[in-house]
């Protein structure tokens, strides 16, 4: 029976192999004036959502930007959007309507997707249905996909006259081993590879036997926020994020113990919403923190939010590359983070732009917060150095990186695309 059934997937993966030759010949030229992001929930709020949104309206000034978001499970975008980019939901748990095959695949786990996927339990076999069947649509283009679980589909269902985009928003040393072993298998049919970091780049490098056709690291850019600068006056530290264990607010809270017996008239302000919130008031209360510490909720309103605080907390164990960072920098605030090993290590220069704590303990975290706080003259430089830093991330610099890869992904396609010279040193003259 074994033999049978794998005699039987490999007559199906002849058949498709054969079915996307005929589809390539046929298949209008390649071109990047179309660009597609898939996106788990647009409607939704955390850090991927935002950094999408910045992307997508940048490249809508030059080409036809469409979000293919897989499921909508709220009316309206958290944050705003460019009013030209537009919107395509797969599966509207909003209004699933009547049809019985959705009700019934709906129940199903999703088989596209792999378990090991963070959000696995999001997906299911209507949502399968519906981005196979949304990106077997495509005949040209590109497609983006900005995450594992995405990029694995887009990689295995993409037609071959699209050109695809691979982001990945978290770092591959984080992912779960199996689907490490998928990445390193399947991500080879992209045409490009996108991360946030240096460290992940180099990790990819590593780690793919073979690799698409172009791996390239380029950052988020500051999104554009509401209101000025902070004047670094008010006595109130700030984190944001989604309530999650990895955020490591319950940490946060365990440091601001410290700090209050010594500064009982700072607050820490923790932006966000998720599933352990209740945790996190509960710990509050405990420790006898209430009005020391408090959880307004999320925000839409992120610039707002930094503008009335001199101080951003970074307590994650493990970040990408958090926007929180790059947004608290353009406020010009004194930055104090856990040392993680891709992204706050490449976003802060140590005694620079911030403070790096190392290693990563609630005393030490403690520490730093004190050292800010009781000596302004090193909050004040560290704020200056934040926004000369937020500057190199300016939309229309990193911008600049997308569209030089687009038009060499398309160089590539169209057999036009000649490599960059290597400068050579001079011969030396003796």
């Amino acid at each position: 029976m074994r033999a049978l059934a794998r005699k039987g997937r490999s007559a199906m993966v002849r058949l498709y192999r054969g079915y996307n030759r005929r589809r390539a010949r046929n298949a209008p030229p390649p071109s990047i004036d179309r660009v597609r992001i898939l996106l788990l929930h647009a409607n939704g709020m955390g850090g991927t959502i935002r950094t999408v949104f910045n992307l997508a309206g940048y490249l809508a000034r030059d080409h036809d930007v469409e979000i293919v978001s897989i499921i909508k499970e709220a009316e309206e975008p958290f944050f705003p959007i460019d009013p030209r980019v537009r919107f395509r939901f797969l599966d509207d748990r909003l209004d699933p309507g009547p049809d019985p095959l959705r009700a019934m695949l709906s129940k199903m786990p999703s088989r596209l997707i792999p378990k090991e996927e963070s959000a696995y339990h999001r997906f299911n076999l209507w949502t399968d249905l519906k981005l196979a069947r949304f990106i077997r649509s495509l005949d040209t283009g590109v497609l983006m996909a900005t995450r594992p679980g995405l990029n694995l589909a887009m990689a295995q269902l993409a037609p071959p006259g699209v050109i695809t985009v691979g982001q990945e928003h978290v770092a591959l040393r984080t992912q779960a081993e199996p689907l490490q072993e998928l990445i390193k298998w399947r991500y080879r049919r992209m045409d490009a590879l996108v991360t946030l970091t240096k460290a992940d780049l180099r990790d990819y490098r590593e780690t793919l036997p073979k690799k698409p056709r172009r791996l390239a690291r380029i950052p988020n850019a500051v999104p554009p926020m509401t209101g000025d600068v902070s004047k670094l006056d008010a006595k109130v530290a700030i984190a944001i994020g989604r309530m999650t264990r990895i955020k490591g607010f319950h940490r946060l809270i365990a440091a601001w113990e410290q700090v209050v017996q010594h500064h009982p008239d700072w607050q820490l302000r923790i932006f966000g919403a998720g599933p352990q919130e209740d945790n996190l008031r509960a710990q509050i209360a405990e420790a006898g923190l209430e009005g020391k510490v408090v959880l307004p909720g999320a925000t839409s309103d992120v610039g707002a939010e930094l503008e009335k605080a001199s101080l951003f907390v970074l307590s994650s164990r493990h970040e990408g590359f958090p926007m929180t960072v790059l947004e608290a920098m353009a406020k010009g605030l004194a930055i104090v983070s856990f040392n993680s090993p891709h992204g706050p290590k490449e976003m802060i220069t140590d005694e620079v732009d911030g403070l790096l704590v190392k290693p990563r303990t609630n005393a030490n975290l403690a520490a730093a917060l004190l050292r800010v706080i009781e000596d302004e003259q090193l909050r004040r430089r560290l704020a200056a150095g934040a926004l000369e830093t937020a500057r190199s991330y300016d939309v229309d610099a990193v911008g600049a990186q997308w569209d030089g890869l687009l038009e060499e992904l398309l160089a590539r396609r169209n057999g036009t695309w000649v490599k960059p010279q290597t400068p050579t040193a001079p011969p030396v003259r003796r």
